[in-house]
């Protein structure tokens, strides 16, 4: 007898090339594609950290002409991605390289939707509204947390609402993803917290989803044993190419468990208060993760365990109630020794915003596959508790 479809599980990836040095395999893998000019969508801390000249320099190689698009903000705009779209059609480019975090690759691939797909890049928010192919995308990540380069989410800042749209579909998911844990380098400390706080958020979420498997379980599994081992450390030893290889490489694996297993409520709640406030992303999953965790426990108890014991947590003995208890107090202690240590009141959250966040955040694909399904109010209650 054939198992019921709601058991089946997809897994999609991009073509992955891991190591110190692979960003500089951009201009061949342009060739490979037979690409004529790309576009190089990045941003000004990148351009200025020296990363994108060593892309370029791998496409002059290559003899590849090519036009840099770089006018991407830290939570990339719907405007900013119609703007690079008429960059890439008026030069007539073939192919986009994004080099940089997790607004460069996201405006990326808003770009392409939008040359391959036209219309406006709004119109495409929610899952699978994608027709026709992207062009090929390869992409170059600079931060170890966001896991853009593998994923099949596209996070873009619509203004006029004030909150973040999620497009998701695998035709999103880039051809080749360079990962190279020395671009990680010229993050400064509270990037590097942020980034890979996010990582963590990403690898919870996706081993709690509902869409999880065993498939995706592995990755997460992995991601949360490489964050609790190395995340602390990099603080300390900031220069440790171990250290941040072992970060970079959890945020991969991280990212491949949630691009398969999708997300849930923190950051459905993170999107909307980024969008609502432009605040990092990043930062904003550190503010609410231990929170969705205390909601979320009792959901998936037998699952929150083995979250804790792989986080290094001594759960010997101790009642359901006591593990969540000892989660959330790790958590905390966690962003607190990484620096992130304010409260949503303190990056000038209001309780009188909380009903347009909670409004916004019902409304994220990501809440979908959250264990524990969450109504407005339930929503509005966890902002409130993390003020």
């Amino acid at each position: 007898m054939a198992a019921p479809i709601q058991h089946l599980r997809k897994f999609v990836a991009p073509e992955i090339i891991f190591g110190n040095g692979s960003r500089h395999l951009a201009g061949q893998y342009c060739k490979k594609f037979h690409v004529k000019k790309p576009v190089i969508v990045t941003d000004k801390g990148v351009i200025q950290a020296g990363w994108t000249r060593q892309v370029e320099e791998s496409l002059a190689l290559e003899n590849l002409d090519y036009v840099v698009f770089s006018d991407v903000s830290p939570n990339p705009r719907s405007d900013e991605v119609m703007n690079g779209a008429l960059v890439y059609s008026r030069e007539n480019c073939d192919a986009i390289v994004a080099v940089g975090g997790g607004s460069p690759m996201d405006c990326a691939k808003g770009i392409g939707i939008v040359t391959s797909n036209q219309g406006h890049i709004l119109d495409y928010e929610g899952v699978d509204l994608i027709s026709s192919p992207l062009p090929p995308m390869i992409f170059i990540p600079t931060t170890a947390g966001t896991s853009a380069d593998v994923s099949q989410f596209c996070i873009i800042n619509n203004i006029e609402e004030r909150v973040k749209i999620a497009i998701i579909s695998k035709i999103v998911i880039p051809d080749i993803a360079l990962i190279d844990p020395e671009t990680t380098t010229t993050m400064d400390a509270y990037l590097t917290s942020c980034t890979g706080m996010d990582a963590m958020v990403h690898a919870v979420e996706a081993f709690v989803s509902t869409a999880s498997s065993k498939m995706t379980d592995i990755h997460a599994l992995e991601a949360l044993r490489l964050l609790s081992l190395n995340l602390p450390r990099v603080i300390e030893s900031p220069g440790d190419m171990d250290i941040r290889e072992n970060i970079m490489l959890a945020s991969m694996e991280a990212g491949l468990a949630f691009s398969n297993a999708v997300l849930g409520a923190v950051h459905a709640m993170a999107h909307s208060l980024g969008g609502f406030l432009d605040l990092p992303h990043g930062e904003c999953n550190s503010l609410l993760l231990e929170h969705v965790v205390n909601f979320n426990h009792d959901a998936a108890p037998e699952r929150f365990a083995v979250i804790a014991k792989t986080l290094g947590i001594d759960i010997g003995g101790k009642t359901s109630k006591n593990v969540k208890k000892a989660l959330f107090d790790h958590i905390r202690h966690l962003r607190h020794h990484l620096g992130i240590s304010k409260s949503l009141g303190q990056v000038n959250v209001k309780r009188y915003d909380i009903p347009d966040l909670a409004r916004n955040a019902i409304n994220d694909a990501c809440l979908l596959t959250n264990p524990r399904k969450a109504g407005k109010r339930d929503i509005e209650i966890i902002y409130e508790e993390a003020l």
